[in-house]
């Protein structure tokens, strides 16, 4: 079974997020997951951006589900690819001079399947894990110039982790099984972003916070490129970590790793 636990834990590290912050003159969107410079303001003075990313995101900590021990996992990116089905990350803001509210969706799945050692019990077990993360927050800028801005940031994340067993042959032929649970949090933070020149900039940003897990935090730093109004790229590295324990269900872990973005304005 520790094999089980390792293929589900491994689920929250393609997940999670990178959320992209950026340097900005005083009317552009800043957000930790949209970067620019000179974003395509509207005749009521919203701005609003979309950036799918990518997090390429190791996973270390310890997991437990279906009642047994905790184990301890330590997987690369690599670990994790192998067994990926499908992957979605992506965000959205939307800015009104120093107010801005901003939303990211991440979303993994992953499965794999290994036969047993004497095939009595069963022949071959399917192990399936998906994970969701969903966070909505608002912002304030404290602190706006030509050179950059200082947000005050206050959100809320919903965490959603579940894995399907299911067993093939043997005793427990056709039984299947799960295991998962939802949990709230609530976070509170800064981001920052400071222009080096027009095109080029650096951001960062740090979150924490607890409510269904005793601490939830998020910190990053990043470099951001703008090719032109439009688009632009933001590369950087972000860690994140979660630490949540109820009724045996244990999902206590650090993901991090770099993060790479594109931002696209309207």
């Amino acid at each position: 079974m520790k094999t089980f636990y390792r293929k589900q834990a491994l689920g929250c590290a393609i997940l999670s997020v990178l959320w992209l912050a950026h340097p900005a003159r005083a009317a552009d969107a800043v957000s930790p997951l949209t970067p620019d410079l000179k974003p395509v303001v509207t005749e009521q003075g919203w701005t609003f951006s979309v950036a799918p990313y990518f997090w390429a995101a190791g996973l270390s900590g310890e997991v437990s589900q279906f009642g047994l021990p905790t184990v301890d996992v330590d997987a690369s990116f690599g670990d994790i690819l192998k067994n990926l089905d499908f992957a979605a990350m992506a965000t959205a803001e939307a800015r009104y001079d120093r107010y801005s509210i901003f939303g990211d969706l991440m979303y993994v799945k992953l499965s794999t399947g290994s036969g047993t050692p004497r095939g009595i019990v069963a022949t071959n077990v399917d192990v399936g894990s998906e994970t969701f993360s969903g966070l909505v927050g608002a912002g304030y800028s404290i602190v706006q110039s030509d050179a950059g801005r200082l947000d005050l940031v206050a959100a809320m994340r919903v965490w959603s982790v579940n894995t399907d067993l299911d067993f093939h042959g043997g005793i427990l032929d056709g039984v299947s099984r799960s295991d998962g649970a939802t949990w709230v949090d609530g976070l509170a933070g800064v981001r920052a972003t400071y222009s080096l020149t027009s095109e080029v900039y650096l951001t960062g940003w740090g979150m924490v916070g607890a409510g269904g897990a005793n601490v939830d935090w998020d910190v990053a730093a990043a470099l951001g490129y703008r090719f032109n109004e439009r688009f632009s790229a933001v590369a950087g590295y972000r860690a994140l970590g979660v630490n949540y324990r109820n009724d045996g269900f244990v999902f206590d872990v650090v993901q991090q790793g770099p993060i790479l973005g594109l931002v696209m304005r309207f």
